[in-house]
């Protein structure tokens, strides 16, 4: 991935943020319910990548102590207007919390993290998460990083390599699904779910 590459993905976002962060898009209840079961009463949770912020109202109402950030300062701005609260503008390669969440949730998020910089992606959130602590992550599956026809760039990583990543850095219990299922372009995609877990 280039910085061109990343250009044109964030200002994919920024171009239509509004339009993107008002589709009639549902939380995955399924996986979701799964996810907040998990955590404590109250905890601590990062909604990384959070477009529109449909997840984080879910989360909110479910009681839990959400913050919300997206790469993209446009939609940041949206979701603010859906959660009413502050969203931060973060990018993946910015992230230096240390230890302050339960649980991280990444729903197609991390499929725009290049390639090359996925392991100190996947370290920082590492840190991130208290000991013991979740992610669920969701990405579109792949044999070659690549772009939809937005221009918008993905990983589009394997399972095995998505592993790979995971055990390399740290993680411990990755489980990994496929599902096929679609998204914003309207195409059928195959899509892979990653629980993980940071070590207690």
């Amino acid at each position: 991935m280039t910085q061109a590459d990343s250009d044109d993905t964030l200002a994919f976002y920024r171009d239509h943020a509004a339009t993107y962060a008002a589709r009639d898009r549902k939380p995955p209840t399924e996986r979701l319910g799964a996810f907040m079961r998990q955590l404590p009463p109250g905890a601590a949770v990062l909604d990384l990548g959070c477009g529109g912020g449909h997840d984080s109202v879910a989360m909110l109402e479910h009681g839990l102590d959400v913050t919300a950030c997206d790469g993209s300062a446009e939609l940041a701005r949206e979701a603010e207007h859906r959660i009413r609260r502050k969203v931060e503008v973060v990018r993946f390669q910015e992230i230096d919390w240390l230890g302050r969440f339960d649980g991280i949730w990444a729903e197609a998020s991390l499929l725009h993290v290049p390639r090359a910089e996925l392991g100190d992606v996947l370290a920082r959130i590492h840190r991130a998460l208290r000991p013991g602590g979740i992610l669920q992550a969701s990405v579109k599956a792949g044999d070659a990083e690549g772009h939809d026809r937005f221009g918008r760039y993905y990983n589009y990583p394997s399972p095995d390599w998505l592993r790979f990543c995971f055990e390399e850095t740290g993680w411990s219990q990755v489980d990994i699904s496929a599902a096929d299922g679609g998204g914003y372009d309207g195409e059928p995609t195959r899509w892979l779910h990653v629980a993980a877990r940071r070590a207690a």
